[in-house]
């Protein structure tokens, strides 16, 4: 099997924003943004995001003027970078309203804190991918408040980039979790498993673990696939990753090469696997059973696999 390239960029990868880096330790220039009617704030409660809308009409909430005083009230932001438009550049922010989601003020139209999964498919690429990185960063902030050196209190620095330790003055950087996703083919034949923690019953998935330390990705691609089904597999080719802030990690997509297909299932992990042919993934849904949602790497790596035979 050829490496199948990717055919479309993955959910949550085309944010707009210049992160600007270089001016995350300017105080002087976060401080005026903060307080510039034009900034735009990036508002979570409780993990959720603010969406005005349902269905395919959803759409991002980002506060700005006087909609936003709250938010420049807020003790828990990040400073997301700048968003070049119409030859201007705002100053964008995330920030925290915690257990008081009130904070924000009511809208023209109705909005309310909402699971970004739950809308990220009927979402504009752009709007969900602002919204992946504001909620990476703030869950980040919200899991990171001690010190895992001594427990001390950390203080944020560098725009909410860094966190330091007000004790021992140990550094805290922002965590990614790299995690492998794959889709195992052998032939006209895909290997999808159902895991009992799937929020469907009747959904069929890709294989996915975490790397471990020591491993390289390809490996952790290996031990994984037969940890949970016993299937050997080969050659493994890098198709495209997706960062996935449920709660924090990247996703690393591949396309694996089976070498056997005899399953033995790993039942803490997969409650089924079976191997289906393209034809049978086609009709998925006269045949009664679900593919992964559309805004998950999980269906690209199938939908790639298929297009290309």
């Amino acid at each position: 099997m050829l490496p199948i390239s990717p055919r479309r960029p993955n959910p949550y990868c085309a944010s707009p924003l210049d992160r600007a880096s270089a001016l995350r330790d300017d105080e002087a220039f976060l401080a005026a943004a903060r307080i510039a009617p034009e900034t735009m704030f990036v508002p979570l409660s409780r993990g959720q995001v603010l969406l005005a809308g349902e269905g395919n009409d959803a759409r991002a909430v980002f506060l700005a003027g006087e909609a936003a005083a709250p938010c420049r009230e807020s003790a828990v932001w990040v400073f997301l970078g700048l968003w070049h438009e119409g030859g201007q550049a705002r100053a964008v922010f995330a920030v925290d309203c915690g257990e008081q989601p009130g904070l924000v003020p009511a809208f023209a139209a109705p909005a309310q804190f909402t699971d970004l999964r739950a809308a990220a498919g009927s979402l504009p690429e752009s709007e969900a991918a602002i919204l992946a990185h504001a909620r990476g960063m703030l869950h980040w902030r919200a899991r990171h408040r001690f010190c895992g050196v001594c427990g001390g209190a950390c203080a944020a620095k560098s725009g909410g980039h860094t966190l330091v330790c007000t004790a021992c003055e140990a550094q805290h950087f922002p965590r990614t979790d790299p995690a492998v996703i794959m889709l195992v083919v052998r032939g006209d034949a895909a290997l999808l498993g159902h895991s009992p923690r799937f929020p469907v019953p009747d959904m069929y998935s890709t294989l996915a673990g975490f790397v471990e330390p020591g491993e390289s990705l390809e490996q952790a691609v290996a031990r994984e696939v037969f940890e949970e089904t016993g299937v050997r597999v080969g050659a493994v080719h890098y198709h495209s990753s997706q960062p996935w802030p449920f709660p924090a990690s990247l996703m690393l997509g591949f396309h694996a090469e089976a070498l056997t297909t005899e399953i033995a299932l790993d039942p803490t992990e997969l409650s089924d696997a079976r191997w289906f042919t393209r034809a049978e993934l086609r009709d998925h849904k006269t045949l009664g059973f679900r593919l992964p949602r559309g805004d998950s790497i999980a269906r690209r790596l199938i939908e790639d696999w298929l297009e290309a035979g």
